[in-house]
């Protein structure tokens, strides 16, 4: 049973990130996007078919051309999910330094344990 990709998935690949980054500006044919990268056709086209199935592109026929259109609000789900990590953190370190001001303010000097 073949599971489906996740968005997750399809951007861990830095080619597929730099795929997105193009097609950002405008939609492309798959020679056009191939024509960017050091690697095969086959290769470019293996990336388009999975950033195609985690929905972050779509490819339209105009004529006997394919163009592939980034859908940037599947990123969504990454942007949601980096916030969630980022105030988890925030909160986190918030406390700590809280932790560590209240443990440096209650600890004796070393001069005030110096003998008279």
């Amino acid at each position: 049973m073949e599971s489906r990709r996740d968005v997750f998935q399809a951007i861990a690949d830095p080619t597929r990130r730099q795929i997105i980054e193009k097609l950002v500006q405008k939609p492309l044919n798959v020679n056009e996007i191939a024509e960017n990268f050091d690697v095969t056709r086959q290769a470019v086209s293996l990336h388009i078919k999975i950033l195609s199935e985690c929905g972050l592109i779509v490819i339209k026929k105009q004529g006997r051309e394919r163009y592939c259109e980034v859908k940037i609000d599947e990123l969504n789900q990454v942007a949601e999910w980096v916030n969630f990590c980022r105030q988890f953190w925030k909160e986190q370190f918030s406390s700590l330094d809280k932790y560590l001001t209240q443990v440096q303010s209650s600890k004796p000097s070393d001069h005030d344990n110096t003998p008279q």
